[in-house]
C-alpha cells in the first residue's frame, strides 16, 4: 500500500499553482473568449495588436535605454552597476524594471536571457513577452544547448566566442546591452533606437543591420 504523505501532497499542489497565470491574466482571457465567441472580437485582431505591441511598440523603450547607453559612456557605465537605477534618470521605471541586471555583448561574449521557471520579463523596458519566450521549448533548451537554439534565431556564433545564459527571475530580470555596429559613431540616439532589435536585448539577435 502506497504512503499518502499530506504535506509533499500540498507541496506539489502549491508548486503546480505557483506556474499559472495570474488571477487578472485569467479574467482577461476569458473575457476575450467570451467576447469571440460572441462574435465581438476578431481573435485575428487581437493577436495582430498583441504582436504590434511585443514586436514594435513594446521594446521600444528598452531600445532607447540601449542607444542612450551607447552614445553616453557614463550612463553606460551606471547601466551595468545598476540597471534599475538606471532606468529610472530616463523616466522609464514600471513593471517589470525592478531588480534589473543589464549585461553587455562583446566580441569575446554573447549573451542570451531565458527564464526556467515561468516567463519572468522585463516588461516596462521590452513590452509584451512574445509566445515562443514563454514556451516550454525555449525556456528548457536554452539551457541545455543555447548554441542550436540561437542557430535557429539566425545567430551563427564562432566556437571561441562564450555563451552566457541567464536565468530570470521575479527577483532578478536581464536585459542584454548589444554591440554598437560599425560605422554608427555620427549617428543620433534616434536613429541608434531604430536599429535595436526586441530580440538583440533577450540575446536571440546579435548583429544588427545598418541598411535602411
Amino acid at each position: 500500500m502506497t504512503d499518502h504523505d499530506s504535506a509533499k501532497i500540498q507541496h506539489i499542489h502549491e508548486e503546480l499553482h505557483s506556474h499559472l497565470p495570474s488571477e487578472p491574466a485569467l479574467r482577461a482571457k476569458a473575457l476575450e473568449s467570451l467576447l469571440v465567441e460572441k462574435g465581438l472580437v476578431d481573435p485575428t485582431a487581437v493577436d495582430a495588436w498583441v504582436e504590434l505591441y511585443s514586436e514594435e511598440i513594446g521594446p521600444k523603450r528598452g531600445a532607447r535605454v540601449v542607444a542612450h547607453a551607447w552614445s553616453d559612456p557614463a550612463f553606460k557605465a551606471r547601466l551595468l552597476e545598476d540597471g534599475t537605477q538606471a532606468i529610472a534618470e530616463l523616466g522609464l521605471e514600471g513593471y517589470g524594471g525592478g531588480h534589473l541586471k543589464v549585461i553587455e555583448n562583446s566580441d569575446q561574449v554573447h549573451n542570451v536571457v531565458v527564464c526556467t521557471l515561468c516567463s519572468c520579463y522585463p516588461i516596462a523596458m521590452l513590452g509584451i513577452p512574445p509566445n515562443w519566450y514563454k514556451s516550454a521549448a525555449y525556456r528548457s533548451r536554452t539551457v541545455r544547448e543555447p548554441r542550436v537554439v540561437l542557430a535557429e534565431f539566425g545567430v551563427q556564433l564562432a566556437d571561441e566566442i562564450e555563451v552566457r545564459v541567464w536565468d530570470s527571475t521575479s527577483e532578478l530580470r536581464y536585459l542584454v546591452l548589444p554591440q554598437r555596429p560599425d560605422g554608427t559613431d555620427s549617428w543620433s540616439e534616434e536613429r541608434l533606437a531604430s536599429i535595436v532589435t526586441r530580440n538583440s536585448m533577450i540575446g536571440t539577435d546579435r548583429d544588427l543591420s545598418t541598411d535602411g
